[in-house]
């Protein structure tokens, strides 16, 4: 059900008795083990008694700022003296080879490991593939590629690329042991959960069907916690390498995912019964001692879910439909499931804490709800002076628009900075196998121009509030010409200036340099996710980015033939051993 549909539900359902509930929008939470005080809650409550998405032309007509005209900037992007000015000719010879072997219908990786061996495999991927991609093996090495990219316009989101080599086998028992419980093991006919929110072993590997997206297991807290410190020392990095860098996480990589399906599956829950649930049955719900002193629904608030004394099976509670008592959502949880889920809720504060802006990855739609709503809950918390926390918002799900929206509008009215990276999706093949197989609505847009027209239409949004309030930020993440150029003439019309710092552009290491370092050049903020890892950690990475460019280069011969222009200008001008200059 949409947040649109889920208003809509609530309105007819309680039309009468609104100050008693505040639903936070799009994703239900529940102040039961809420540590706030109750002067706090009713401050909360006088600002956000109702949620109502505001149409972008009604974020216009509030203006009456008279705006003084910006020069309008143009983006050549076609200048390749520009674009690969950070370049050297070896770099250009290098990016025009592996692009082409990118274009190959087999993966050479593999099979020159065995004729090789380790020695000289090492050697030629740096000459090749994972010069091309990756940045360096740790945090050290890769600072002279950051500061020299900087120097050029170009910052940094680091993103420690290391994943684990499994067999589709040993993939798809990690994952049913990590998302089913104790209890669904003992008595699994008793589980009558939602089939998309249950783990289906033969999706158990999701490594299938993507590849532009890094893939986490859960083998054991040992694991998340060496996993965490990874991130850390990303972080420390990303600030000590570049002031005003950004660093990757993922949910996944720091805890069981089980209480990620949990979480998912409470709110669908609420959102199910505000959908058809009778009017008195809901205030019976919704009021009084069942749900906390405010009456709000609150399902999960941060304070509540990293504090050691709140049992988190105590916060997954749903309303008997015939006794109108709340009971939990799952028969029971072990004190050691208690305990995993808290530590992956502690480790994502951990990281919060350290000051560097963190991009939260987005993931698979059983797993996504509940990201969304922790990592909403962590920009209300630390977004209050700048934006440090940008969730990602998949532009090929059917409701990407409703969740842009109603999280722009709560910022709006809870008075945090709003931080969104915009990007077009990594499972999409995935999903739609999945929703097709298991029997639920596919999640995805129906085709390429719906995504981009989704994509427009999100980015469009955005800027209509950074124009509004100055409050909100948005990562362009495309490898798109066309929705980069959008986004440009976008900010033109608005007279948004880049030296705001309020829109970024983002692409990948080693891809579409004649995006990234003209925008750079010409002052906007612009960055690379930079992947950095041992060769032989980052294999599964590499294997991705040679699968992605196989598909992009055999559809276009754009930044091909941009490299090979500017190599030939650069030989007929007697530049034959150029380097850059910084």
């Amino acid at each position: 059900m949409s947040y649109t549909k889920y208003v809509a539900a609530l309105v007819r359902a309680n039309a009468g008795n609104f100050n008693k509930i505040r639903i936070s929008p799009g994703r239900s939470r529940s102040t039961l083990a809420s540590t706030k005080t109750q002067e706090e809650k009713d401050e909360q409550m006088e600002g956000c008694t109702v949620v109502e998405a505001v149409p972008v032309e009604l974020i216009s007509q509030t203006k009456n700022v008279t705006k003084t005209p910006l020069h309008k900037i143009d983006i050549d992007f076609d200048n390749t003296q520009e674009a690969y000015r950070s370049k050297g000719n070896i770099e250009l010879l290098r990016s025009l080879l592996v692009f082409k072997l990118c274009t190959i219908d087999f993966l050479l990786m593999d099979l020159s490991k065995k004729v090789l061996g380790q020695w000289m495999f090492e050697k030629m991927m740096k000459m090749t593939f994972y010069g091309q991609f990756v940045a360096g093996e740790d945090h050290n090495a890769i600072k002279p590629l950051i500061q020299k990219n900087q120097a050029f316009g170009v910052g940094a989101v680091l993103d420690y690329s290391v994943e684990e080599d499994l067999t589709q086998e040993e993939a798809e028992k990690k994952e049913m042991d990590s998302c089913i419980s104790e209890a669904e093991k003992e008595s699994p006919d008793a589980d009558h959960r939602e089939k998309k929110y249950k783990a289906h072993r033969q999706f158990g590997d999701r490594r299938g069907g993507v590849i532009s997206a890094r893939t986490y297991f859960y083998a054991d807290e040992s694991k998340c916690d060496n996993q965490m410190e990874t991130f850390i020392n990303c972080i420390k990095a990303s600030g000590g390498a570049s002031a005003d860098g950004f660093s990757a996480i993922k949910m996944t990589a720091l805890g069981r995912p089980q209480f990620l399906v949990s979480a998912c599956l409470l709110m669908n829950f609420y959102l199910t019964m505000l959908g058809v649930g009778a009017k008195d049955d809901i205030e019976n719900w919704f009021t009084g001692e069942k749900l906390g002193l405010s009456g709000a629904i609150d399902l999960l608030d941060w304070n509540s879910l990293i504090n050691d004394t709140t049992k988190i099976s105590n916060l997954l509670m749903v309303p008997n439909l015939e006794t109108g008592h709340l009971e939990p959502l799952l028969n029971k949880f072990t004190a050691e499931e208690e305990r995993q889920m808290k530590r992956m809720l502690q480790r994502v504060d951990v990281l919060a804490k350290n000051g560097v802006r963190l991009m939260v990855d987005a993931e698979q739609t059983y797993f996504q709800p509940a990201i969304s709503r922790l990592t909403l809950e962590m920009q209300r918390k630390f977004n209050r002076e700048k934006p440090i926390i940008f969730n990602t918002y998949q532009c090929y799900l059917k409701d990407a628009y409703d969740n842009v929206t109603v999280d722009v509008e709560l910022s709006r009215r809870e008075g945090w900075y709003f931080g969104a990276k915009l990007v077009r999706g990594a499972y999409m093949y995935q999903e739609r196998d999945r929703a097709k197989e298991i029997g639920y609505e596919d999640p995805i847009n129906p085709d390429y121009e719906a995504t981009n027209r989704m994509y427009h239409r999100c980015l469009e949004y955005v800027l209509e509030e950074i124009d509004h309030s100055r409050k909100a930020n948005v990562m362009v993440a495309t490898h798109n010409e066309d929705t980069v150029k959008f986004t440009l003439e976008k900010m033109n019309e608005m007279g948004l200036s880049p030296t705001e710092n309020k829109v970024y552009f983002g692409q990948l290491l080693g891809m579409c340099d004649q995006i990234s370092f003209p925008l750079g050049q010409a002052g906007f903020p612009v960055y690379k996710y930079v992947p950095y890892g041992p060769v032989n950690e980052v294999i599964p990475y590499l294997s991705r980015r040679a699968q992605e460019n196989r598909g992009f280069m055999k559809g276009s011969q754009r930044e091909r033939s941009l490299l090979w222009k500017e190599l030939k200008r650069r030989l007929l001008g007697g530049q034959i051993f150029y380097k850059p200059v910084y």
